[in-house]
């Protein structure tokens, strides 16, 4: 893999800057190169992708599953068709251990990305040790420290742990985290507003929060003090259950409703994925 390193190097500093601005930082997730550029267009000043959407996509269930070769050639072609930073979400990391971690974050820095989320979760519903958690986020720092790393807890996402410690659980990760390197820190699955609020008052990072649809708005999320907000798997599960509905109405009705407005055109569609000169 080869990128072109001065605008390689310009993509993240742009996208470490979008933290640090005044507006909050919304980031769409996307999984492939045409959905990149739906964002892109769009005006989004950076993208996502979504570990869920992108391995569903080329038939993978989440979870790490997805071919770490084929993740990382679908990463760089992402970021060949996009002007703006792309942030990878690279669930653990495909390792366990940090030296392993390590040699995966290199891999992943010759793609080209500018920013990645990096979890603490063993499966669904069990979390690394502290310690390991935290050596994992050091060493991850330490391959690539040019990358944005969003160090990810899963403590609410999971519902790991008694509910009544959850909070302080999370944020001595958190703080943790931040102590070891993390440049900004992501809790998704926590959707209350004063939870938020504290969560965001005890961080030491930027704190970036998963939408969902019990979420605050964006107005209010911001004044509560988040700085990221981003979408993950959503926008790819709502394309499915539109398409579902598609599949439905063709077999069971016979009809084709589903050929109206909103829909692209087909010439935008190809403008969208057409090589730039």
């Amino acid at each position: 893999m080869q990128t072109d390193s001065s605008a390689t190097a310009a993509k993240r500093r742009a996208f470490r800057a979008l933290h640090d601005g005044p507006a909050l930082f919304v980031i769409p997730n996307a999984w492939d190169v045409i959905t990149a550029r739906v964002f892109e267009e769009a005006g989004f000043p950076a993208v996502a992708t979504s570990s869920a959407a992108l391995a569903n996509s080329l038939g993978f269930p989440d979870g790490s599953a997805l071919d770490v070769d084929l993740h990382l050639s679908t990463l760089e072609r992402i970021v060949r068709a996009l002007d703006v930073p792309l942030s990878a979400d690279v669930e653990n990391g495909y390792a366990d251990e940090p030296a392993a971690v390590a040699s995966f974050i290199e891999r992943l820095a010759q793609t080209g990305v500018a920013g990645y989320n990096l979890e603490d979760t063993v499966h669904e519903h069990e979390l690394y040790p502290l310690d390991l958690a935290v050596a994992r986020v050091r060493a991850a720092r330490a391959a690539e420290p040019d990358l944005f790393l969003n160090a990810r807890t899963d403590i609410y996402l999971g519902g790991i742990g008694p509910e009544a410690t959850r909070f302080e659980r999370t944020v001595e990760r958190l703080r943790a985290f931040a102590d070891a390197g993390a440049d900004g820190v992501f809790v998704p699955g926590v959707m209350d507003a004063e939870t938020i609020g504290k969560l965001a008052a005890a961080s030491p990072r930027p704190l970036n929060v998963l939408a969902g649809p019990k979420s605050p708005n964006a107005k209010t999320l911001h004044a509560l003090g988040v700085r990221r907000v981003s979408v993950g798997s959503w926008p790819g599960r709502r394309i499915l259950g539109v398409l579902r509905e598609i599949a439905r109405e063709l077999r069971e009705d016979g009809t084709f409703t589903f050929i109206r407005e909103p829909i692209m055109s087909y010439a935008d569609a190809n403008a969208l994925v057409r090589p730039r000169s």
